[in-house]
């Protein structure tokens, strides 16, 4: 559910930024362009999280 969640909000995140920057230089809004980079950005925010370590304060035995 957290994958169906995380594609929703940046599709609407990116849709917005999209149509913002678009309203700004005079260019139309394109669903298809927004949409491949929701998917782009969503893969990246889920990605980042799985390379990073976790948890390494918790290593050191403080």
């Amino acid at each position: 559910m957290k994958y169906f969640w995380t594609l929703f909000w940046t599709f609407l995140l990116v849709l917005m930024l999209n149509y913002v920057a678009g309203a700004m230089i005079g260019v139309g809004l394109d669903l298809v362009q927004s949409t491949i980079l929701a998917i782009l950005a969503t893969i990246i925010i889920l990605v980042i999280p799985a390379v990073l370590p976790g948890d390494s304060e918790e290593k050191h035995g403080h």
